[in-house]
């Protein structure tokens, strides 16, 4: 009998469904009886919100002027226009921040010529609004500071602002403290007071809808002649990139920006995105949200985390592809070394997890070194939580002082865990999934301890085991094109929209081989038919599944391959059979 220790342990919970629902979702809108269930899986069930759902239109959005300070926040700006004011936008050195500060500086240059931009150096300043920055401003005669994804946070360098005789607008989205900064408006949909229904978007997204209001405001002034004023639209491509990026929930407007975004990204308008394309091996392609995610993003951040974000910034806003090229072949190196350097700091961070494993440690991850960049660190504790299904922080140590990034699974809110944890923090930040902390080094130990105990208050050993939710179980005969046709409408896929996973069980295996970079592909049957599959990166499970029935959990999809499209089953996960009885962990489970 073969073992199955060797595969991952997950644990598998199949959605509930509701018929009646389901079978009015079938009549009215003539999808798929397993489209319709993936719709209720997922709590879709309105047939008029479904037709909102499948057709995102620019239509949908809400009221900007419903978020509390937008108007504050239009009036101020356009007051600095007409008096030609000086303004800044300052922002974040990530995907979000940098997309943030595009848009806003290529409308804002577009109607006046008195905007710059400043994005902190993540070493030598950090994250969000500075006193010396505020006094470089001064010095420069800047009248205003327009914060883009930071701010809401910034409490002393905003007041210091006010008291050099500069006014601050923040358009922000992360989680706000008791109290607000002294700021002349503070945009932000998770206030309290705040009534813009949608409170989840990425800091592009609000600066979009500022643009939406402050372009209404002006043609209601005329402002432009002749109708000539901006097309908002055009900027989707960088509004797409930025939510994308910061791995917020893909519905509602969310959705709406990303799926006509990563159109305009594909239709390659853009002269920086053309570039972008082409130093990643993505020239003329069509871009979904994995290929953004997984290739244009991370050169995006990568300028941010080891060089300057100014080189990003500058590659978004070039309209001379000569100087483009160069640009994106400046991001594809730093992106490159950002690698190198990720490898080194996971191996060694993994070489210490699996030594703790074996003695029985167990809870969140936190390890701290001086010879760690601090710009990696949150990219690498992403790839621990995905490896172990725990919390990670990662501290980078220089003088007494680290800077650290965490990453977090979904039944453990980080960054309420940090606020219970402040009193041994110089200072955090974040949401749900992912934050940032400054702490001394000599806090470090009693820090990890008590956030052990805070991870393990629900049981003396917390189950972070990996969850794989299932929309569907069926056959493989259920598995078509016309099925395929139909999910591609279920796009863009992320956070809150995952990519639809079926379970299909008792599959019988045949040909299991490891391809490419240790990828395992064979072929599966079920009730007469047959499908190629992939599992990526798992090459090590061979032994465990030849010859072997399977229960499998999947994504369909359409690979191309020499000009031929055939259905191949991505493998998410897999339990063996042997006798008919499966030996790990596969029941639905609520």
């Amino acid at each position: 009998m073969m073992s199955a220790g060797r595969l991952p342990t997950t644990r598998w919970r199949l959605r509930e469904g509701n018929q009646d629902i389901e079978e009015l979702l079938v009549r009215e809108l003539g999808i798929s009886p397993i489209i319709s269930r993936i719709m209720m899986s997922r709590e879709i069930c309105d047939p008029d919100v479904v037709r909102r759902y499948l057709s995102p239109s620019l239509q949908d959005l809400h009221n900007p002027f419903l978020m509390q300070d937008m108007k504050e926040a239009v009036d101020r700006l356009i007051l600095a226009v007409y008096r030609n004011e000086k303004v800044v936008v300052y922002g974040d050195y990530d995907a979000d921040g940098i997309t943030s500060v595009v848009v806003l500086i290529h409308f804002l240059r577009g109607i006046y010529p008195g905007a710059t931009y400043h994005i902190p150096d993540r070493i030598t300043e950090g994250y969000g609004l500075n006193r010396g920055a505020v006094e470089r401003f001064r010095s420069q005669g800047i009248g205003l500071i327009v914060t883009v994804d930071c701010g809401i946070s910034d409490h002393d360098a905003v007041a210091y602002a006010r008291q050099l005789g500069m006014d601050t607008i923040i358009l922000d989205h992360h989680e706000l403290s008791d109290t607000l900064p002294a700021a002349a408006a503070a945009v932000n949909p998770k206030r309290a007071d705040c009534r813009f229904p949608f409170k989840h978007l990425a800091a592009v997204g609000i600066v979009f809808n500022f643009l939406i209001a402050m372009r209404g405001a002006l043609r209601r002034e005329g402002f432009w002649r002749n109708d000539s004023y901006p097309n908002l639209r055009e900027y989707l491509d960088l509004v797409a990139l930025g939510t994308i990026g910061d791995i917020v929930p893909l519905i509602d407007e969310n959705r709406i920006f990303v799926k006509i975004g990563l159109d305009l990204i594909s239709e390659e308008r853009r002269i920086g995105l053309r570039a972008l394309k082409q130093v990643s091996g993505l020239e003329h392609q069509v871009i979904d949200s994995s290929k953004a995610s997984f290739t244009l993003i991370p050169r995006i951040n990568a300028a941010g985390r080891i060089a300057s974000a100014a080189e990003a910034v500058e590659l978004l806003l070039s309209e001379n592809l000569d100087q483009a090229e160069g640009l994106a072949r400046k991001l594809d190196g730093f992106n490159r070394k950002r690698q190198a350097m990720e490898k080194v700091i996971f191996k060694e961070i993994l070489e210490k997890v699996e030594k703790g494993i074996a003695v029985g440690e167990s809870g969140p991850l936190v390890f701290a070194s001086p010879h760690w960049h601090p710009g990696i660190l949150g990219i690498v504790a992403s790839r621990l939580v995905d490896r172990f299904g725990r919390p990670a922080i990662l501290i980078s140590l220089k003088d007494g002082v680290g800077k650290g990034s965490g990453r977090s699974v979904a039944d453990f809110n980080i960054f309420e865990g940090l606020k219970r944890c402040q009193a041994h923090l110089l200072s955090y930040g974040g949401h749900h999934y992912a934050a940032g902390i400054s702490i001394r080094e000599e806090d470090i130990a009693p820090f990890s301890k008590l956030l052990r105990e805070i991870v393990r208050e629900n049981g003396p050993e917390p189950d972070f085991a990996v969850l794989t939710t299932i929309d569907a179980q069926c056959s493989l005969m259920d598995i078509t094109h016309e099925l395929l046709s139909q999910i591609e409408q279920l796009a863009p896929f992320g956070s809150r929209n995952p990519e639809p996973v079926f379970c299909v069980r008792n599959v019988s295996v045949a040909s299991p081989s490891i391809v490419g970079n240790n990828h395992l592909k064979m072929r599966v049957s079920h009730d007469g038919v047959s499908r190629n599959s992939i599992w990526f990166s798992s090459g090590q499970y061979l032994p465990e599944l030849s010859a072997a029935v399977l229960d499998i959990v999947f994504t369909p999809q359409i690979n191309t391959w020499n000009g031929n499209a055939d259905i191949q089953l991505k493998m998410r996960d897999v339990a063996v059979q042997p006798n008919g009885d499966t030996i790990r962990i596969v029941s639905p489970t609520s």
